[in-house]
């Protein structure tokens, strides 16, 4: 299953040059995803009152265009599980039908302890979004 989210490029998200500072691309992918989550029923806020603590283990970003102001554009997410203890979301950005970004973003959850484990929150996810 992959989710999506559409967005319009704000002016203060430019910087001199006039097209989206890099920075910016990691809140929409960002966003993407906690959206993507609540769809699915997960909210981090809840999950971290469980003391279900997700962290970003590793990001790759290939920056393959530019938006600029005023520019529309939609953001993908799909998961997979490379590991045991692991969740990667697989996301893209496109205006339209030309690819803007390509990410991955490696997660996993930390115990109170800092041990990466795989919470039952996690296979439920995985689960569902299989099913679809």
């Amino acid at each position: 299953m992959t989710f999506f989210l559409d967005f319009k490029v704000r002016d203060y998200e430019c910087d001199m040059q006039g097209i989206v500072n890099n920075s910016v691309y990691q809140q929409y992918l960002e966003h993407t995803r906690h959206e993507f989550l609540i769809s699915q029923g997960l909210s981090f806020a809840e999950l971290t009152r469980k003391g279900v603590f997700i962290v970003v283990a590793k990001i790759e970003i290939s920056f393959l265009k530019s938006l600029r102001s005023g520019d529309n554009f939609t953001v993908s997410v799909a998961i997979k599980r490379p590991s045991k203890v692991r969740i990667v979301f697989e996301q893209t950005i496109n205006r339209g039908e030309e690819k803007i970004l390509e990410a991955l973003v490696t997660t996993t959850a930390v115990s109170d302890k800092g041990k990466p484990y795989f919470p039952n929150e996690f296979a439920n996810l995985l689960e569902s979004v299989s099913e679809e």
